[in-house]
């Protein structure tokens, strides 16, 4: 089965009062969604704008891919398949 979609992807990066906020917005054609992420330097650290906008973008995605995961797990339960297990959350990081 061959199947080819173009999906339009728009990502927004604003500086505001200290911290650098991003927008991502995907339109499927059928749906669409949106990711945030913010960054803020560390006043002690040099601020390095693209830093701050690779933080926030990185973030904004992984909002992104989380709203994807959760909407493709629902569709997949809409049609009969069993429920996912549980996914582990990525072992890197500062635990919460």
């Amino acid at each position: 089965m061959s199947h080819t979609v173009e999906w339009r992807v728009h990502l927004f990066l604003f500086e505001d009062e200290g911290r650098t906020k991003a927008r991502i917005e995907l339109d499927t054609g059928e749906s669409a969604l949106t990711g945030r992420g913010v960054a803020r330097c560390n006043p002690d650290d040099e601020d390095v704008p693209a830093i701050g906008d690779e933080l926030a973008a990185g973030r904004a995605l992984h909002d992104l891919g989380e709203q994807l995961m959760r909407a493709a797990e629902h569709d997949i339960e809409r049609v009969g398949a069993p429920p996912a297990s549980p996914r582990p959350r990525p072992g890197y990081g500062w635990i919460a």
